[in-house]
């Protein structure tokens, strides 16, 4: 599959999920999160996983590991995204009860906090998320984290983690942040609706289509 995958979050319709995969999106993610304005049900994921092909991404904050994994298997979710303060014990529970993928979301304010989840998490997770850093919000609030930080550590990263851009993209600025980052997967959610938990069609579309022709152009060097 082209560089970088799209993943588009926050999903609370179907109709957008099926928009999500016929715009080129390889993940579509639903949000477990309470206080989240797009936080669903076990039973609406369901039917956002049943009516695509590509993967659902269950995105979960500091939940049980046996917890996180039961509301996978429920949804029929193809990986579990760890957006709260989780340990390196919770991954490897996790690792232990699916065969799913793995991701870790991690505010980021400086390089630092992206070493620090690196060494902490790179043996452990299929993917580091990195997302804005804002107080009091485990993320989804739509701020861009220092993409310097990451500009200045991205070579020294294990090559083997996969590494992906959230928090603030949009149409406007995903091409630039694969230039510069050059990414395996950019995630956005509010970047592409007309309100919250409803996606605008054709910003879905932009979005994936800016994302992959920037990806093409870093490839070709």
């Amino acid at each position: 599959m082209e560089r970088p995958k799209v993943k588009i979050c926050g999903l609370t319709r179907p109709t957008d999920a099926q928009t999500a995969e016929a715009c080129g999106a390889a993940y579509v993610g639903a949000i477990f999160v309470t206080g989240s304005p797009r936080e669903v049900s076990p039973e609406v994921a369901l039917t956002l996983a049943e009516c695509v092909a590509i993967p659902l991404i269950a995105v979960v904050a500091d939940l049980r590991a046996a917890e996180a994994a039961r509301i996978a298997r429920r949804v029929g979710a193809g990986g579990i995204q760890l957006h709260g303060t989780e340990s390196p014990a919770v991954v490897r529970a996790l690792r232990e009860e699916g065969d799913w993928e793995l991701w870790k979301a991690v505010r980021v304010r400086s390089e630092t906090d992206i070493v620090e989840a690196s060494d902490r998490f790179g043996e452990l997770v299929d993917l580091l998320l990195l997302d804005g850093w804002r107080a009091g919000f485990l993320g989804g609030t739509g701020k861009a984290f220092p993409w310097g930080a990451l500009e200045s550590v991205r070579r020294t990263m294990p090559g083997s983690l996969q590494v992906g851009v959230a928090g603030g993209l949009s149409a406007e600025n995903v091409g630039d942040a694969v230039f510069r980052l050059d990414p395996d997967l950019v995630d956005v959610s509010s970047g592409v609706e007309s309100s919250p938990g409803t996606k605008d069609p054709l910003q879905i579309r932009s979005f994936v289509e800016r994302a992959r022709d920037a990806g093409q152009k870093v490839a070709r060097g």
